[in-house]
């Protein structure tokens, strides 16, 4: 005879409570998503909620067929793919270097890497140290200055600081030097970190829109962000697109949004077995 399972009135409670927060959770975004194929009268009734009067992709077509839509989304693109691959190669190999207990002044490395997490010299000095180095108005001035984050980069130490020494030592007997044990040692056993670390620079340079607001005049480096900033902040309802004069409905915004945070919902799911563990084997170990 099976034994039936208690459920507990904690279990009960909890997961009701659980679901409630996920639906609260996803209602906005299944929100837009049915806004973006509905008409703008429907959405401006005020009688849409769990679905469309109607199923149209006009909104998508339009956006779609937007050159600053497009250029925008090669700029965020191009934004995302170089910043993630130079701040992975970056942070891999300082964390790499400060895992290693014989490394001198190891303490005082990372003392003074957690201090500017505590402690920054603030916008303008930011801003200006930006401009000296003659990277404002360019795409670079959204990839080089937030190449390492150090949160990300003690993570990653932490990690490979739980990688036993001794693999290393079998390798240097091996004739191996310390970019050979970086890379064939160190590497194929971080891929749960890495794939870890990789999601938090990606969706932050994916969605980073403040200093592109900052550092670029010229539209034709904005990223898709900005260009979702400047229409969505538009009060009314059917804005316009001061640079090529068409109309952008309130339904054309929503497929925007939905334009926009698409990539990195496609992301993740490729991302999620490895997200856990790089987060929970990369914060035990100090």
């Amino acid at each position: 005879m099976r034994k039936k399972r208690k459920i507990s009135a904690f279990t009960i409670v909890n997961t009701v409570l659980l679901a409630l927060v996920t639906l609260l959770m996803l209602y906005p975004f299944w929100y837009i998503i049915i806004g973006s194929v509905s008409s703008t009268n429907y959405i401006y009734s005020g009688k849409m909620l769990l679905l469309p009067d109607q199923i149209n992709l006009d909104a998508y077509v339009t956006m779609l067929s937007n050159k600053r839509v497009v250029q925008s989304f090669f700029n965020s693109l191009f934004v995302t793919l170089t910043g993630t691959f130079l701040s992975m190669v970056l942070t891999f190999m300082g964390a790499y270097v400060l895992s290693k207990k014989y490394l001198p002044y190891r303490s005082l490395l990372t003392l003074f890497l957690v201090f500017t997490m505590l402690f920054e010299g603030g916008m303008i000095p930011f801003y200006l140290l930006v401009n000296k180095l003659g990277m404002t108005d360019t795409i670079w001035s959204l990839i080089i200055p937030g190449c390492i984050s150090t949160y990300n980069l003690i993570i990653m130490r932490n990690f490979l600081m739980t990688i036993p020494i001794e693999l290393e030592e079998a390798a240097e007997i091996d004739g191996a030097g310390q970019l050979g044990i970086m890379l064939k040692v160190y590497l194929p056993l971080a891929k749960s970190v890495m794939a870890t670390v990789t999601l938090f620079y990606a969706v932050s340079y994916w969605n980073s829109f403040f200093w592109a607001t900052i550092f670029l005049n010229d539209s034709k480096y904005w990223t898709l962000q900005v260009i979702l900033r400047e229409l969505v902040l538009m009060a009314n309802a059917a804005a316009i697109d001061s640079a090529n004069g068409t109309m952008i409905t309130e339904n054309a915004k929503m497929a925007l949004i939905i334009i926009t945070s698409l990539p990195i919902i496609m992301v993740y799911p490729f991302l999620q077995k490895y997200f856990v563990k790089g987060m929970l084997v990369g914060s035990v170990k100090g």
